[in-house]
């Protein structure tokens, strides 16, 4: 049985879970080839260093396929003819998509060029749609390509799994996406020389309280919203740091809006070092317009930083009842307080951090969904996987 990965453009959470299935995949002795954008292979090592880290008999494949992370008429043509060429002479029995627009141009694929393989379609849903708009409407009739032709849906929250429903999706089920492991003594073990060090670079002096941002400088984050809370925080002495890490197409206005605000903002691009961060942390802001199964948020818990996030898609599943203070999305007022209460109130804190240690106790690691997309693989209708 082979297995084969679809996936559109990607800069994290996504690409890091197709990888961490390929490689689940691979290491079971189970072929496996990736399908995607040659920029996620650059990103992710598909077929790299990860074709080398699993056993020689079964390495990870991966083929470019340029499937762009919007609306591309042409462009999509023609990752539809070679995706549906590349898969009839693999010959997959399972193809497993990942991605809203991935899984539609994958439907079309399988059911427009004759695979001699007949493989079951799985769909993964990572995100939510636009809510309205052109491309909004045009990521609506994605959503029905993918309901009504795969053999399978998956979603990360919930909410993603009742719109699959209601748009006549045959079998929806739940994605199980982790977070990489890291430790859960970070915080507790790091040294106060190398706290110190790590604040200083952001240009926190002492007794200086760090608000910690993470995530694509993207509409679907919020970070806007973000920075009309900290203009409701000014009054506090010495001001609160915001640090805001990562890149994206927001960045130049998110920058010019800051400035304009007289804010105290931290832009620190792209960093390889998250946990540290998370460890210096005084609390953890997600302030998204919707989330999945954020691969942050889990980090964050995992750290047992305080949190502040929006009560969106799957952050009230990930986070429980007591991980978190959350509030509703697009509120600056209301985020403003959460945060300014976790601040102001060290015996919050505390609850907080010790709950958020204590929920990512619970959370399913890699081994456990590589387990829960076998069991799809098993028992996904139409499919030839008796050997898996």
């Amino acid at each position: 049985m082979k297995i084969a990965f679809v996936l559109g453009t990607s800069t994290g959470g996504t690409g890091q879970h197709v990888k961490m299935l390929a490689a689940g995949c691979a290491a079971r002795g189970v072929p496996v080839e990736v399908f995607g954008p040659a920029q996620a292979d650059r990103d992710f090592g598909f077929g790299g260093a990860m074709a080398r880290s699993v056993a020689a008999a079964t390495p990870v494949r991966f083929t470019a396929v340029e499937i762009a992370g919007r609306p591309r008429p042409l462009r999509d043509a023609r990752a539809i003819v070679r995706l549906g060429r590349l898969l009839s002479a693999s010959g997959p029995g399972i193809v497993h998509a990942h991605g809203l627009r991935a899984g539609a141009l994958t439907a079309i694929a399988v059911t427009s060029f004759p695979l001699r393989s007949h493989p079951a379609l799985i769909v993964t849903v990572h995100n939510a749609p636009p809510a309205s708009g052109v491309t909004g409407a045009i990521y609506r009739v994605l959503e029905l390509i993918v309901a009504r032709t795969a053999n399978s849906v998956l979603c990360v929250s919930a909410d993603l799994e009742k719109r699959m429903r209601a748009a006549g999706a045959r079998r929806v089920g739940h994605a199980v996406v982790p977070a990489l492991a890291i430790s859960l003594t970070e915080p507790a073990d790091a040294s106060a020389e190398t706290r110190t060090a790590i604040r200083a670079e952001l240009g926190a002096g002492p007794g200086r309280q760090v608000v910690l941002a993470v995530g694509r400088l993207a509409t679907q984050k919020g970070l806007g919203f973000l920075l009309d809370a900290a203009a409701r925080w000014g009054d506090a002495q010495p001001q609160p740091l915001l640090v805001i890490v990562g890149e994206g197409p927001l960045e130049a206005e998110l920058r010019h809006r800051a400035a304009s605000l007289g804010l105290a903002v931290k832009f620190a691009g792209r960093r390889p070092d998250v946990p540290a961060l998370l460890a210096v942390a005084d609390v953890f802001v997600l302030p998204s317009a919707w989330e999945g199964q954020s691969l942050i948020l889990q980090e964050a818990l995992q750290a047992g930083v305080p949190i502040v996030a929006t009560r969106v898609g799957g952050n009230p599943e990930l986070v429980g009842n007591d991980a978190a203070v959350l509030v509703p999305p697009g509120d600056a007022q209301l985020l403003a307080d959460a945060v300014c209460a976790v601040l102001g109130d060290p015996a919050l804190a505390a609850r907080l951090r010790k709950a958020a240690a204590e929920r990512a106790r619970t959370l399913p690691g890699e081994e456990e969904a590589v387990a829960a997309a076998f069991a799809e693989y098993r028992c996904v209708p139409r499919s030839r996987h008796a050997d898996l």
